[in-house]
C-alpha cells in the first residue's frame, strides 16, 4: 500500500526526486470512436487500467550541472491510449514547495508498464511508483523520484459547534432531488433545501478518471454559492490554473495556486462566503467577499466579488440555495457541512 503524505509536508524532506514520466499512446480510432472515448469515465481505480497507475505526483531531489542536489516535483497526466504529459516544477509540487509556474512540459509514451519521456538529452522512465531521470551529459542516473499521494489536512474535518451536517453519507434531507450511490456518496446535480446568506462550507469531492476528455468536458462540476458564485470543479490536474479550471471563480478570477490533485483522489474545499448587502430599495451597498482553501491551501484570500459568475443567478437581497452542478460527469461528494453566519435582524 502506498503511503499517504499530508499536503503540509515539505518537499525537501523527501528522500527521492520526483520525475514524472507518462506514456503517450497514439489514438488510432476514427473520429466517432474517439468522441465516445471522451465520455468514458472511471469511478473505481481497480478498473481504470495501466495508464491510471502511472498518472500521479512524484517528488525528490535531482543532481544539477553544478553538482548539487535540488528538490523537484513532477506531475504525470494521462491523456488516454498510453499518451501522457509530464509537468516539472522546481522546488517541489504546487502548494508544497514549487517555485513559480511549471518549468517544462514533456510528452511521453507508455511501453508496457513503463512510461518514457524524452526531452533533449534527458530521459525519464516512470513505473513501479518511481520516476528515474537519465542525463547523457552525466552518463547515468541523476534522480530517482518517489510517487506520493497527498491528502488534504482538512480531509474528514468534523462540523464545528452550531454547524449543520448537510450530508454525512446517510440522510439527504438537506438537499433537493438528491441521489446517493450504493457506496453512500452524494451525486452531482442537487441543491441545498434551505438558503443561506453568509456561511462557512466544507465539502469533499472526487473527480472521475476521464483520460480521453479535454477542457470543460473532463470531470466538470461546480459549487454554486447562493446559486450565484461558482467555484469551479474540474480535472485540471497539472494544468495552468485558469479561471475556468478547478478552484477558479468561474470565468472571473484564477486561483492563486492550482491545487487540483489527480482524478479519483479525494479533495477538499473550505469556503467562507460573506454575502453582499443591499438597502431597502434593492441597491447593493457592499460586495460579497470570498475565501477559499483547496486541499488546505489558500487559493482566494478575502476576495472581493463584484458580480455573479458564469450562469449564476443575478445578485439580489433574496437568499438562494447552494448548488452542486450537474455537467454530465460522475463527480462524487461526501462530508458536507455548513456553519451559517448570516447576521440576525436586529430587534426593534
Amino acid at each position: 500500500m502506498k503511503s499517504k503524505t499530508n499536503l503540509n509536508s515539505c518537499c525537501h524532506r523527501m528522500m527521492c526526486v520526483l520525475a514524472t514520466a507518462a506514456a503517450v499512446g497514439l489514438v488510432t480510432a476514427h473520429s466517432q470512436a474517439f468522441a465516445q472515448d471522451t465520455k468514458q469515465a472511471f469511478v473505481d481505480p481497480k478498473s481504470a487500467g495501466v495508464d491510471f497507475t502511472l498518472q500521479g505526483e512524484y517528488i525528490g531531489w535531482v543532481l544539477t550541472g553544478s553538482q548539487d542536489f535540488r528538490p523537484i516535483g513532477l506531475q504525470v497526466i494521462s491523456l488516454g491510449g498510453g499518451k501522457f504529459e509530464a509537468v516539472e516544477y522546481a522546488g517541489g509540487l504546487p502548494g508544497a514547495g514549487a517555485i513559480g509556474k511549471a518549468r517544462v512540459r514533456i510528452p511521453g509514451q507508455r511501453r508496457g508498464n513503463t512510461a518514457r519521456f524524452i526531452h533533449g538529452p534527458l530521459q525519464i522512465d516512470v513505473g513501479n511508483d518511481h520516476a528515474i531521470f537519465f542525463q547523457k551529459s552525466f552518463d547515468g542516473v541523476i534522480a530517482k523520484l518517489n510517487r506520493v499521494h497527498r491528502v488534504s489536512p482538512t480531509m474528514g474535518a468534523k462540523p464545528p459547534e452550531g454547524a449543520v451536517a448537510l450530508f454525512d453519507g446517510g440522510s439527504t434531507d438537506f438537499f433537493k432531488s438528491a441521489k446517493v450511490t450504493e457506496s453512500g456518496l452524494l451525486m452531482e446535480g442537487t441543491e441545498t433545501r434551505y438558503a443561506y446568506g453568509s456561511f462557512r462550507l466544507h465539502l469533499e469531492f472526487r473527480l472521475p478518471f476521464m483520460p480521453f476528455a479535454r477542457g470543460q468536458g473532463r470531470a466538470n462540476s461546480g459549487v454554486y454559492l447562493q446559486s450565484r458564485y461558482e467555484v469551479q470543479i474540474l480535472d485540471s490536474f497539472g494544468l495552468a490554473g485558469k479561471n475556468n479550471e478547478c478552484g477558479g471563480l468561474y470565468r472571473y478570477i484564477e486561483p492563486a495556486t492550482n491545487m487540483c490533485l489527480p482524478p479519483l483522489s479525494w479533495q477538499t474545499y473550505d469556503i467562507d462566503l460573506d454575502a453582499p448587502t443591499f438597502d431597502t430599495t434593492g441597491n447593493k451597498t457592499r460586495n460579497a467577499r470570498l475565501t477559499v482553501r483547496h486541499n488546505g491551501v489558500l487559493i482566494h484570500d478575502n476576495l472581493e466579488v463584484k458580480r455573479k459568475t458564469g450562469a449564476g443567478k443575478p445578485e439580489g437581497s433574496m437568499l438562494l440555495p447552494t448548488k452542486l452542478q450537474n455537467h454530465g460527469n460522475p463527480v462524487r461528494f461526501r462530508n458536507i457541512w455548513l456553519l451559517d453566519r448570516t447576521p440576525k435582524p436586529s430587534a426593534g
